[in-house]
């Protein structure tokens, strides 16, 4: 599959600007380092996984800081009330209503098309917590939007954040999704939630 040209890469916004010192910051006061590099590609859906705890959120947005970008992320309704919807926000996330049957694929798929540059992150389980099988939302949303899944990680038993690679979806999610979780099994969640 043919990749998009790539608008080439702005300078991190100004928010990112203000906020990069502290999430580099708060990684290193956490003893966390980062690994690997964020690819120049404009529009992608960051997989992040395991995700078993509350701390991966803020986990996933300094290392969003340190990288210089701004990660958008999908989040239950509730959280974007007052008082901390408006913050929630402006950290990138986008609120879905989990009560009703909506088409979360076909939506994200249009606000990648509407937009000159995306990073949506998505947890593959869907919750926190240990799952017996993934959800696909992640593969089939990276899959209608024709952009990558790049394979984003929190080790905690090393105590690393970072980037894996770049998969590209053939759109065959039997075959694709034991080579994208073959990254994950060396990758460790934390002892205790």
């Amino acid at each position: 599959m043919p990749e998009e040209e790539t608008p080439p890469r702005r300078r991190p916004s100004r928010t990112v600007r203000l906020f990069r010192p502290l999430g580099r910051l708060w990684l290193r006061a956490t003893g966390f380092g980062v690994e690997g590099q964020m690819p120049d590609i404009a529009k992608f859906v960051l997989v992040a996984a395991p995700h078993t705890t509350n701390w991966d959120l803020p986990y996933t947005l300094a290392a969003g800081l340190h990288y210089g970008v701004r990660v958008h992320w999908m989040g239950k309704e509730s959280i974007f009330k007052w008082p901390f919807g408006g913050m929630m926000r402006r950290l990138g996330g986008i609120a879905v209503d989990r009560t009703r049957s909506n088409n979360s694929v076909e939506q994200m798929a249009a606000a990648f098309a509407r937009s000159e540059r995306l990073i949506l992150v998505i947890a593959p389980e869907g919750t926190r917590g240990s799952v017996a099988q993934w959800r696909s939302g992640f593969y089939h949303i990276a899959h209608a939007a024709k952009v990558p899944l790049v394979l984003g990680f929190i080790d905690y038993e090393r105590r690393r954040v970072g980037i894996g690679g770049v998969f590209h979806p053939t759109g065959d999610y039997e075959v694709d999704l034991p080579r994208i979780q073959a990254f994950y099994r060396r990758i460790a969640p934390p002892t205790a939630a």
